[in-house]
């Protein structure tokens, strides 16, 4: 059972609690409050093991392909957070015995996790234990834990295992071969892990301190099996006696920028990690926390400074819980990697990265830390070597970005094969990696967007303008002729909407593949202008001459799907307003995503008027000056009765343009169901991992919907229209390198320009120019 309202004092709306033990959903707490930094990702399991527990641990980057006939994935490393614990030499567990005052909590702020409860053994003695962990925002290599043990009522003999555990797979998948294990002053344990494929070493090293009433136990019992390295401690405690484990670990592979070199050397990687663990170690749990807690103060928290006032606190937790899954999913620290769809949560889609990182996680970086927005702009720039094979495979030219990525010189890594057939029992092919196309476009547009949000034209030079020209050469090279209608079509594709298999013309597509030429028509145009010797070297790479020709040629034949005069709804695709219709009134109350498969396959509901998610809808925002209000309200009231939202990513979506077309009220009820996938009171929907798209949509409704902000043809525009009962809101956004602080009440708007730069802006149809404090009322 969930409780968001413990946080007291500093820490109210900062805290997600779990009040109640259930080995049969251990999945969800899991998830949401796993610990990270953007190169480690920690599940967080509990310390004594259960059945249906599922225990990550990864590395960012650090992919590997277990077999030729499977699909490379990130690897779960060794374990080493598992405690084994014997009570009067029986195993521990919250299974048997009575346990009281439960408590598990996240604390957003201070980024660490504690459990602590009250245990009765089945023999009548009573326990009190308090667990702490952490993964460093100072050090990225680190991951500090701290047990404290009471004996409360009878004398205990406590013992213990803990190592690093090797044993590990991904789902019955072993990534790595068996490694070198070693424990060097019978303190410090190091094992060594590689991976079978990719060849990754990976070197783990822990060490512990046992103290029972401030004294240190005696030497521990040194163990070794196969894959797995541990030590034994153990203690007596008498009533009042309180025994204190401190376990510090580091990890560290030669996926590491500063040892993915020619001359790496294994033995150089082994003495740097474990020095780092001796110094660490010396430190101590304590005041490695605070490190850490300083680090999120200062790179987070103080940096993005998100106030919101609501009536309900939910709100202002749901957005912290944002900020913090955002900042551990991302690789910061090196632009050679991506973001999982699943965050470093979980091994639910395998660590690959989608369309999800440009569309629902980017906005909050190009606003809030342009810096890191580049770093994961230039690993789609690192991804056009297996785009460019990905497009001559498949006989095109140009870039052609792949639905699923890894490593980004991989290319293609999308599974082909799916979820079972509920009517043939066969399994389902997984199209998308062959046909859903239009990332390609969402990737030129989210460069675009950088753009213009920062006005870095050094990336540019180095790298966008790149992006968006060999980008819309693929989409000249895809599009097909049209005798009879004398247009160029897109067919045979998948959309946003994957309930729609193997259509032609998408609008989403359609208009996207237009966008990205017309994008590189005016990028190539200022170029020539503004930096010719770029362009001359641009063209000697790409052949942009001729393939300008073809981009302005071919864009202008483009069939764009229309609003019909009758009701002004854009089609779909070419046959969506024709197929047929049924009462899905059950699958849009439906409490498990997905329940319309229990009765359909995938071919049956590609015949219906059902969507999986935002597609029209999101090309309404995304390309929100291409359409009318009109036009936009007639589509939204048209497609989101036909949408389930089983994607995360569609309710943000359809919040953002309910609100910006007055529909307040559904627009906060949208935004409450997408802070409710992840923190809602469904038992299992965050079993695989979290739904990182989604909690980027969170911010996203927040500051691009309820905000207003928003960029339109090259301006920045700020148009806000709060909640009923958010009395406030006020965060931080860079503009063209500038902070800029924006105050946003019922009946006013205040921006401030943090670094007294004169910069221009939109609000409400009025142009206004602020250079250091300016206030407008707006109406209520």
């Amino acid at each position: 059972m969930m409780n968001y309202t413990m946080g007291k004092g500093n820490f109210t709306n900062w805290i997600v609690s779990e009040v109640e033990f259930s080995p049969d959903t251990l999945g969800k707490c899991e998830s949401i409050m796993y610990l990270g930094n953007g190169y480690l990702g920690l599940r967080s399991a509990t310390e004594e093991a259960y059945l249906k527990e599922t225990r990550d641990l990864f590395v960012s980057g650090t992919f590997n392909k277990f077999d030729e006939n499977e699909v490379t994935e990130l690897p779960n490393l060794a374990d080493v957070t598992r405690l084994d614990i014997r009570i009067d030499g029986e195993r521990f567990s919250l299974e048997f015995g009575e346990t009281e005052d439960y408590v598990r909590q996240l604390n957003l702020k201070t980024a660490e996790l504690t459990r602590t409860f009250t245990w009765t053994s089945p023999k009548g003695k009573t326990v009190r234990f308090h667990f702490r962990r952490f993964v460093s925002l100072e050090n990225l290599h680190l991951i500090g834990m701290k047990m404290d043990v009471e004996s409360v009522t009878h004398p205990v003999t406590i013992s213990f295992d803990s190592g690093i555990n090797a044993q590990m797979s991904n789902t019955g998948a072993q990534h790595f071969h068996e490694g070198e294990r070693r424990i060097f002053d019978k303190r410090f344990v190091q094992l060594v892990q590689t991976t079978t494929q990719s060849k990754i070493d990976m070197v783990l090293n822990t060490a512990h301190k046992v103290m029972v009433n401030g004294v240190e136990v005696s030497e521990p019992v040194m163990n070794m099996d196969r894959r797995k390295v541990w030590l034994n401690f153990q203690a007596n405690l008498e009533p009042g006696d309180k025994l204190e484990m401190e376990k510090v670990t580091t990890v560290y592979t030669s996926r590491d920028k500063e040892f993915d070199t020619p001359d790496y050397d294994l033995g150089q990687l082994r003495e740097t990690s474990l020095e780092d663990l001796r110094t660490s170690f010396e430190k101590g749990y304590q005041f490695l926390l605070e490190e850490h807690q300083d680090a999120w103060n200062r790179k987070v928290w103080n940096a993005y400074n998100l106030e919101v006032n609501s009536k309900d606190s939910f709100d202002v937790l749901a957005l912290r819980f944002a900020m913090y899954h955002l900042t551990i999913m991302t690789p910061a620290h090196d632009e050679r990697m991506g973001i999982g769809a699943k965050a470093l949560s979980g091994e639910g889609y395998k660590g690959h990265s989608f369309w999800d990182t440009e569309i629902f996680i980017l906005p909050f970086f190009m606003y809030s830390n342009p810096e890191v927005a580049k770093s994961l702009l230039k690993y789609r720039y690192l991804g056009l070597v297996g785009a460019r094979k990905k497009a001559a495979e498949n006989g095109y030219e140009g870039a052609m970005y792949p639905w699923e990525a890894a490593w980004p010189t991989d290319g293609e890594v999308t599974p082909v094969w799916g979820a079972v057939d509920i009517v043939t029992g066969e399994q389902t092919k997984i199209w998308s990696g062959f046909i859903e196309q239009h990332i390609t476009a969402d990737i030129a547009n989210a460069v675009h967007q950088y753009y213009t949000i920062t006005g870095d034209q050094e990336f540019m030079d180095e790298y966008g303008y790149e992006m968006i020209f060999d980008t819309a050469t693929f989409w000249a090279s895809r599009l097909e002729w049209n005798e009879d209608k004398q247009e160029y079509q897109i067919n045979q594709v998948v959309g946003p909407d994957e309930y729609k298999e193997h259509v032609d013309n998408n609008a989403f597509t359609n208009y996207m593949a237009h966008h990205n030429m017309q994008l590189a028509i005016r990028y190539a145009d200022a170029l020539k202008q503004e930096n010719p010797e770029r362009y001359k070297a641009l063209n000697n790479d790409l052949n942009l001459d001729a393939a300008y020709k073809n981009w302005q040629s071919k864009s202008d034949k483009l069939y764009l799907p229309q609003p019909r005069e009758e009701d002004l709804v854009i089609p779909q695709d070419d046959t969506y307003l024709q197929l047929k219709e049924i009462d899905l009134t059950k699958y849009k109350n439906q409490e498990k995503v997905g329940s319309l498969f229990n009765e359909y396959n995938l071919e049956q509901v590609n015949q219906m008027q059902i969507t999986k998610q935002a597609d029209v809808v999101i090309l309404q925002l995304l390309l929100e000056q291409s359409f009318s209000k009109e036009v936009k309200k007639a589509n939204f009231n048209y497609y989101e009765p036909r949408t389930l939202h089983d994607s995360s990513l569609s309710l943000s979506t359809h919040a953002i343009l309910a609100n910006d077309l007055g529909e307040e009220d559904l627009a906060y009820s949208l935004f409450k169901r997408a802070t409710e996938i992840d923190l809602g009171p469904a038992k299992f929907s965050s079993d695989h991992g979290v739904h990182a798209a989604s909690i980027g949509g969170i911010w996203m409704s927040a500051v691009l919907g309820f905000a207003g902000v928003r960029v339109l043809d090259g301006k920045l525009r700020i148009n806000p229209k709060l909640p009923k009962h958010w009395d406030d809101m006020k965060f931080t956004i860079y503009w063209k390198g500038q902070p800029v602080t924006l105050t946003i009440t019922q009946s006013s708007l205040t921006v401030k320009a943090e670094n007294y730069e004169i910069f221009a802006f939109e609000t409400f149809g009025n142009t206004y120019e602020c250079k250091d404090q300016l206030e407008i009322k707006i109406n209520s």
